[in-house]
């Protein structure tokens, strides 16, 4: 070795790896606990080259060309690697080109072994005789390291034909997660469960894996599936109607509506039809929890239309007393519900026995947080009763929806379209999980039928209510007055229900 330049010029190489590892700690890039470990590395070598020197002037010229050896091979492959991390890591960034984390493992190792070779060679090696003999030992070391090199070219592979990248969400068997980083020997896979799954890069290549989403978008979309079994009493075409309109009514977050949510009928099988509701997720992260909300809008809505799931339902008979229980059960939820609409000012000039006949007819319907109880322009001959929880009245003009009020327990909903038949004047949506009674026109029909009075005081208290609607939705100037507004009220209320014959 020559100890007259090599100490100095190995010694330029330790303060040029010191000064740039500073910078790029500094600079503050993605690796910093690697720049600290090549940093130790580099002061390692550092005291080799103090060591190599120190036994040269003492005479051991065998030890000191070793050390020095070492500490020139190993400074020159640390100044590679902090190079390249100056490069991948700081400036290629800048320039908007963020590449995989194996091209630079890549870069650096071809670097290093070329460093190697051309060090090789200075100290006099033949390089022709060592690839010679060295044959048969590659050839046993590749057979041995057989699944370790399948590792990393399938690394390679996967970045080179980008069917992986870093931040994909993917499936694979039973793990699904995002990808967080692509190594020289296996792919990181973070899951939900904040669990880091290391698959090796081998098996990825032979084997099937699910990339979340489409490429070709924007932004992520997943198309989510839910199954009901449905009884086969109910109509498929309202089935699948309600089971959409209860997507794009839940107002649920993470849920796109363009696409639009489908239902289909997949099976009638074993007395029941098998349905499946899809819908598109906008965050594959959220993906049990937006899938719970959907469920949980869908379920409430099946119930409110009366279409029941199919379950395995089994009766038992025991002794007379379920039957009188059941039946003063059945009459203290009859009583209520008539103490209930005695409280209404709509049927405040209603009889005891009109009453009741108004709460044998009446339906449980149930909303969740968020949902639409009434969009306005629909058409529906019922009203709600708010029975429990709060909901929203909002007024949609021009594109625009403009909130009118808060409904409370006790509240009406719906009795114009019930009344007259007309389409919703209204949009309202529940404030919060809301418990209802609905009352259908033909539950009302038989009252009006018995006593067609009672149609025009229930057209007072509809006309005072559109009034407060109106006011909302125009100047108090433009709306007409309340006495003919009630008359005008009234003969819809005749004409629908048709009293007037």
């Amino acid at each position: 070795m020559d100890f007259v330049h090599l100490p100095f010029q190995a010694g330029a190489g330790v303060a040029v790896a010191f000064a740039m590892g500073l910078l790029l700690l500094a600079l503050n890039p993605k690796d910093r606990a690697g720049l600290r470990n090549t940093l130790l590395m580099a002061f390692m070598l550092a005291l080799t080259l103090f060591a190599a020197v120190m036994l040269h002037k003492y005479g051991s010229l065998r030890g000191a060309n070793v050390m020095l050896a070492i500490s020139v091979f190993g400074i020159g492959a640390v100044i590679i690697r902090l190079t390249s991390s100056l490069l991948f890591q700081l400036l290629l960034p800048r320039l908007r080109l963020d590449l995989p984390r194996i091209v630079e493992d890549l870069v650096v190792t071809a670097l290093v072994a070329a460093w190697l070779l051309y060090w090789l060679a200075g100290a006099g090696l033949d390089l022709k005789s060592l690839l010679a003999t060295s044959a048969v030992i590659t050839a046993v070391l590749a057979f041995s390291m057989q699944d370790t090199l399948g590792n990393i070219l399938g690394g390679v592979v996967l970045q080179l034909d980008s069917s992986l990248r870093v931040g994909d969400w993917v499936k694979i068997d039973d793990v699904s997660g995002q990808v967080v980083d692509v190594r020289w020997r296996h792919t990181a896979i973070e899951t939900r469960n904040r669990e880091t799954v290391v698959i090796p890069n081998g098996w990825l290549v032979k084997n099937r894996f699910t990339v979340i989403g489409s490429r070709n978008d924007a932004r992520t979309r997943w198309r989510r599936w839910l199954w009901f079994h449905i009884e086969l009493e109910a109509n498929p075409s309202r089935v699948l109607q309600v089971l959409e309109d209860s997507v794009r009514d839940s107002g649920a977050p993470n849920v796109l509506l363009d696409p639009a949510p489908s239902a289909v009928l997949m099976d009638v099988t074993q007395g029941f039809g098998r349905y499946a509701l899809r819908y598109w997720l906008a965050d594959p992260r959220p993906d049990d929890p937006t899938d719970s909300d959907v469920r949980r809008n869908a379920l409430a809505a099946l119930a409110r239309h009366d279409m029941r799931l199919a379950v395995v339902q089994e009766e038992r008979l025991i002794i007379k007393e379920n039957e009188r229980r059941r039946a003063a059960v059945q009459a203290d939820e009859l009583a209520r519900r008539q103490a209930i609409l005695a409280e209404v000012d709509l049927f405040a000039s209603f009889s005891p026995d009109e009453l009741r006949s108004l709460a044998e007819k009446l339906v449980i319907a149930s909303f969740v947080k968020g949902s639409t109880i009434t969009r306005q322009g629909r058409v529906a001959h019922w009203l709600y009763l708010i029975v429990a929880g709060e909901a929203d009245v909002w007024i949609e003009q021009n594109g625009k929806r403009t909130h009118v009020a808060t409904l409370l327990t006790g509240s009406v909903v719906g009795e114009m379209g019930m009344m007259t038949g007309e389409p919703r004047r209204a949009t309202v949506t529940a404030r919060s999980d809301v418990e209802c009674l609905r009352l259908g026109k033909s539950g009302l029909e038989s009252v009006l039928r018995a006593r067609p009075d009672i149609a025009s005081e229930i057209s007072a208290v509809i006309a005072a209510r559109q009034g407060q609607l109106d006011e909302a939705r125009q100047s108090a100037s433009a709306a007409a007055s309340a006495g003919d507004r009630s008359d005008d009220v009234g003969a819809r209320i005749r004409a629908f229900f048709g009293l007037d014959g």
